[in-house]
């Protein structure tokens, strides 16, 4: 259940909306199975197996984006497209120009689509009314792009705007190894990565080795700052925070495992009294180490509302 990244959104705004008008706004927008000549499709899917889009726990939130595509690789239509050309060059007695071939791989793409297989791919969002948080489990910046777009589509307005801090978490980072000390409640753990920040970008990574402060100081002193960092919080949850503030490979330790595990003898009825749980649980540790994050960072600053597009 857990998310495993955090792209970090704000509310600009007090959230107001409750789950049933959140509810009514995705259902404008959910996810349908494309048809055979359609090569994606988008769309919000309900989180539990027949269950609402917004499935609630307490006030906290989650939403997911589906996302099916067909999977046609270009060498395929390409290979085909060629074959048929060599048919069509025996044909007409001369080679196709560049609209025929044009025309010829869209008809190999039209014909082979009903064909191909298709992959689906949810994306989580949590909502976080109460502080004022919303996160989507995407690891990269695109697809946190899409699911974005689909909830300023779906949702307006929406009072959504990035997390600005008072320091960059570049600055932070780098300050830490640095200084040799990790902000109060965090541990940092042996995964780091120092880039310079010259032309040439060179860079150093530390992967599960030992980091000794000497030779971390050096590096920096050369110019190198530090772009990822993982880090363990409150010996609770283990992370991995970039550059642009974006958190990596979130983990539960022991410690919630266990207490995620209490119920687990009986006093959880069902798979969905569990699951319900689980997110509760998630949501109430994770609102917490995104306080402590801000607050080591110097605190939050405040930036003017961003408006969909």
């Amino acid at each position: 259940m857990w998310f495993k990244n955090l792209q970090l959104h704000r509310f600009s705004a007090p959230w107001t909306l409750s789950a049933e008008e959140v509810e009514t706004c995705l259902a404008r927008h959910a996810f349908f199975p494309g048809t055979s000549l359609e090569p994606q499709t988008q769309g919000w899917a309900a989180p539990r197996d027949n269950g609402p889009l917004v499935h609630c726990v307490g006030k906290q939130m989650l939403l997911v984006l589906r996302t099916e595509k067909k999977l046609l690789p270009a060498t395929v239509v390409n290979q085909v497209t060629k074959a048929r050309a060599v048919e069509l060059e025996e044909q007409q007695g001369f080679k196709p120009g560049r609209k025929q071939m044009r025309e010829l791989k869209e008809q190999v793409t039209d014909e082979l689509l009903p064909r191909a297989f298709s992959i689906r791919r949810d994306t989580r969002v949590w909502i976080d009314p109460v502080n004022g948080w919303l996160a989507i489990d995407a690891a990269g910046t695109a697809k946190a792009d899409e699911v974005r777009g689909m909830l300023f589509k779906a949702i307006e307005p929406l009072p959504l705007v990035g997390l600005h801090v008072n320091q960059s978490p570049v600055a932070a980072m780098t300050e830490w190894l640095s200084s040799d000390t990790a902000p109060a409640g965090f541990s940092i753990d042996q995964e780091i990565e120092l880039q310079s920040s010259a032309e040439s970008k060179a860079t150093v990574r530390y992967v599960r080795h030992p980091l000794d402060p000497e030779d971390l100081q050096r590096h920096i002193a050369a110019g190198k700052r530090c772009t990822r960092l993982a880090m363990t919080w409150n010996d609770r949850v283990s992370f991995v925070m970039t550059e642009s503030l974006a958190i990596k490979r979130v983990a539960p330790l022991d410690v919630i495992k266990e207490q995620a595990n209490g119920g687990a003898d009986g006093s959880m009825r069902d798979e969905d009294e569990r699951f319900d749980a689980d997110f509760a649980l998630m949501a109430g540790e994770l609102a917490q180490l995104l306080a402590d994050i801000t607050d080591a960072l110097g605190g939050e600053r405040q930036v003017e509302e961003r408006k969909a597009a």
